[in-house]
């Protein structure tokens, strides 16, 4: 695409950076990619987004986009080659469940130790409901959808895979077999190799 190309402030391993890093990539739309730390957040992406999360996206014409479904919706919304969209708004009732509760334990299995009274044990038995509800809609079928990868596989499996990673001994032992195999498939593609390309960090400084 032609013209000024988005700024898109980013931290590597966050679940929501991913889902938008792969949208905007399946969307072909290219962006000026600035990797920061979020334990040292750059001015430049506060004063467009004073909550100071990833993503963040400054589109050409100064309009903000600091949610990472936006993000996905804004990318596919102009192209959508993949038809991600197709579940239609089917999908968000399960993307929000991850979003929310399962993330609630995600966070205090994984950082139990910044949550007070946090018990590492049930937080991990809360999360692992939602798997094994994703596993049951995986089960005679490869996407959560159907057979084709849409909006919610993306933006769930950074989550997944995560939760997966917090102790992946323990997570390879449950009987988890279609989502075991579905995080595989989305590991393995090459547009989640495309998107954990490393960066340079960005500094206002060096601008």
């Amino acid at each position: 695409m032609s013209g000024p190309r988005p700024i898109l402030y980013s931290f590597r391993r966050c679940p929501y950076a991913m889902r938008a890093r792969m949208a905007l990539k399946v969307s072909g739309i290219a962006c000026e990619h600035r990797e920061i730390l979020l334990r040292d957040k750059p001015d430049s992406m506060l004063a467009a987004s004073p909550k100071g999360t990833v993503p963040v996206v400054i589109l050409p014409d100064g309009a903000v986009i600091d949610e990472s479904l936006d993000v996905m919706r804004w990318a596919l919304a102009r192209n959508d080659p993949e038809n991600w969209l197709a579940p239609g708004d089917a999908m968000f009732d399960l993307i929000a469940e991850n979003d929310g509760p399962f993330n609630h334990h995600l966070d205090r299995y994984k950082y139990s130790n910044r949550y007070e009274n946090a018990d590492a044990a049930v937080h991990r038995a809360g999360g692992l409901d939602f798997l094994k509800k994703l596993d049951d809609r995986l089960a005679g079928q490869s996407q959560l959808f159907g057979d084709a990868a849409s909006l919610a596989d993306i933006a769930i499996f950074p989550f997944v895979r995560q939760f997966a990673n917090a102790d992946r001994s323990w997570f390879d032992a449950q009987d988890l077999p279609h989502l075991q195999a579905w995080l595989a498939a989305h590991l393995a593609s090459p547009l989640f190799a495309a998107i954990m390309e490393k960066h340079e960090l960005w500094s206002d400084r060096a601008a």
